[in-house]
This record gives C-alpha cells, sequence and structure tokens, in this order.
C-alpha cells in the first residue's frame, strides 16, 4: 500500500528569462514502511522534491497524496497542522532551540499541538537513542551526533507515519553517519515508519530499500511511473 503519492509534479521558479524548472512531471509512490533514498548532483531537484513531499512548498502543477489525502487542497493553515500530526523532519542543521535542554526540543512539536506528552513512548525513544543521560543537557552541550540524535527524536515523538529527512548525516563523520542512519533504520522499522531520505552520500544511499535518482527535475532511476 502507498503511503506518498505524486503524480505529475512540476515546479517553476521566475518567468521568462529567469524561468528555472525545479521539478519537470515527478510521479512516484513510496509504500508504506519503505526507507527511501532520494539522491542526485546539486540543483537537481530533490531538496525541492522533499519540500513538495512534506508540504513544506506547493507544487506549480501536480498533486502529492498523504494517505490518499490530496495535500495541496488544504489551505496553509489545514496543512500546517496536518503536517505537524502526521510528518517529521530531520534537518542537516539540526534545528534545535538553543534554549530548550534536550528533552523540551523532543516534546516541544507535541506541545505546540496541545497533546499530552506519552512519557512512556518518550522514554522509550529516548533510551533506543541512547540520550537518557543527556536530557537535562542543553543542544551546545553535544557533540554533532548527539543533537543530531535529539532531531531524531523529535522528529519521531509525535509518532508520525512520515519521516522526512533532508542530509540528516550532512555534517557528521563516516562513522557517526553509518550510526545515525542505523538508528533511523531501526527505529522506522520498531515503529512502522515511511523514511524519505536526501543524501549526497553513495555509501549512505545504499542501506535504503530503494535509490532514486533525480536529474535536472525528472527521475532518472528507481522512481515508479504512474
Amino acid at each position: 500500500m502507498s503511503i506518498l503519492k505524486t503524480i505529475d509534479i512540476k515546479k517553476v521558479y521566475g518567468k521568462d528569462s529567469n524561468r528555472v524548472v525545479a521539478l519537470d512531471g515527478v510521479s512516484l509512490e513510496v509504500k508504506e514502511g519503505e526507507f527511501i533514498a532520494i539522491v542526485g548532483s546539486s540543483g537537481s531537484g530533490k531538496s525541492t522534491l522533499l519540500h513538495m513531499l512534506g508540504g513544506l512548498d506547493r507544487a506549480t502543477s501536480g498533486q502529492v497524496y498523504v494517505d490518499g489525502k490530496p495535500i495541496f487542497d488544504m489551505n496553509d493553515d489545514e496543512l500546517t497542522v496536518f503536517r505537524r500530526r502526521r510528518i517529521g523532519f530531520i534537518f542537516q542543521q539540526y534545528n534545535l532551540v538553543p534554549i530548550l535542554n534536550v528533552y523540551e526540543n523532543i516534546v516541544l512539536p507535541i506541545e505546540l499541538d496541545g497533546n499530552r506528552v506519552d512519557t512512556a513512548f518518550i522514554e522509550q525513544l529516548v533510551k533506543r537513542l541512547g540520550l537518557q543521560d543527556k536530557l537535562h543537557h542543553l543542544p551546545n552541550h553535544l557533540s554533532g551526533g548527539q543533537q543530531q540524535r535529539v532531531a531524531i527524536a523529535r522528529a519521531l515523538a509525535t509518532k508520525p507515519s512520515i519521516v522526512l529527512a533532508d542530509e540528516p548525516t550532512g555534517n557528521l563523520d563516516t562513522r557517526t553517519s553509518q550510526e545515525v542512519i542505523g538508528l533511523l533504520k531501526v527505529t522506522s522499522r520498531s515503529y512502522n515508519q515511511t523514511i524519505v531520505m536526501i543524501t549526497h552520500n553513495e555509501e549512505i544511499a545504499q542501506l535504503a530499500d530503494r535509490i532514486i535518482r533525480i536529474e535536472d527535475g525528472i527521475i532518472v532511476a528507481g522512481g515508479e511511473r504512474l
């Protein structure tokens, strides 16, 4: 069963001589529980595609379906709530709040949604990611690998069905990168989550279930035309 589907997604920036086609008719399906890596050269459209999948930007034309729901039919407020409840994001820069400790960063998306924190689940998640001794630390007291673990925990804390990761190992050394991806795979299997990850690292990409290659806004390998 597909949890993510795009149909003929096009994204165009600018007009006339400044016109840039970032995505040129991208159609693909991602099955529930799949771990997908999207690779491509700089400017290929991979980040734009990830932003479309997560509803962080709107397509010029085409549609993205999450669990069968056409997300671009939602208004901005509806899409913000939907995104917060259904999709977890992991970014290269971590995007942790510097004045909040590790625990506060992890539960922030839950509290923003006005929901009660499932403390048992958070404890399990924290233990799985090896953060139980760091909960009261501020982000600037952590290593890069530890900060990325916090970012992963935050992305998983709301129990999203989909996790979108934008170069999650871009600032990490090789050993820590492999460790972080290993943790992502373990947590995704444990919580039956679908992961779509952008990476420029071919070795990291090989750890995914499927690799999608995109160049000049077009999928050239690994995608499924509908």
